[in-house]
């Protein structure tokens, strides 16, 4: 494989990785709320769990979703509930995280069950091999994912290391709740446009 196409799918990860999503305005919160290292076990499993469906998409799901629609369509409805359930637990957030009360940090099989309910990763997944997995051999689909893996894996703990070092400045419960209700509104708002867009 030549130097371009790595780096034509190095862009495309990171691209897909680093912008802004469900799983990353978790993986933001979840460092405003418990820090960096308590950040890790979502980080993880997010990871993993977008590689898994990332592989499986390579080895044969995205034409068995081409071939039932109707499966296609129920992810994308539970997609959107999920985003939804999302939004509404973010927005009524008290804001408060220095009471010694706030719950435990999303662990690493929750992170990979957010992927796998996430409609970013899904388009990512399928888009991501239709353009350089499928078509070069099991070989290119399993490279393709390794490095995805690394991309993912610094993008999502980026966030998680954004919001640890927020914490500083939101350690204030009204400053807070105004920041999670800023996400959560972004993120009520990729539901909206998923459900009239699909």
């Amino acid at each position: 494989m030549s130097l371009a196409l790595y780096l034509s799918m190095s862009s495309f990860a990171l691209a897909a990785s680093i912008s802004p999503g469900p799983v990353n305005i978790v993986a933001l919160s979840t460092g405003l709320r418990h820090g960096f290292r308590a950040s890790m076990g979502h980080v993880t499993g997010a990871t993993v769990g977008f590689t898994a469906l990332l592989l499986l998409s390579g080895l044969g799901l995205a034409e068995l979703l081409l071939r039932w629609p109707g499966a296609s369509r129920l992810i994308g409805a539970a997609g959107v509930a999920f985003l939804i359930y999302l939004a509404w637990n973010l927005w009524r957030d008290d804001g408060r995280i220095s009471d010694g009360k706030a719950p435990r940090p999303p662990s690493a099989l929750s992170g990979a069950a957010q992927q796998w309910l996430n409609p970013k990763a899904w388009l990512a997944a399928i888009a991501g091999m239709g353009a350089f997995g499928m078509g070069g051999g099991p070989l290119r689909i399993w490279l393709f994912a390794a490095l995805y893996f690394v991309i993912c894996y610094a993008s999502i703990a980026a966030w998680a290391c954004a919001g640890a070092r927020l914490r500083h400045f939101l350690d204030d419960a009204g400053r807070m709740r105004a920041f999670n209700r800023a996400m959560a509104a972004l993120v009520a708002l990729s539901a909206v446009y998923l459900a009239f867009e699909g």
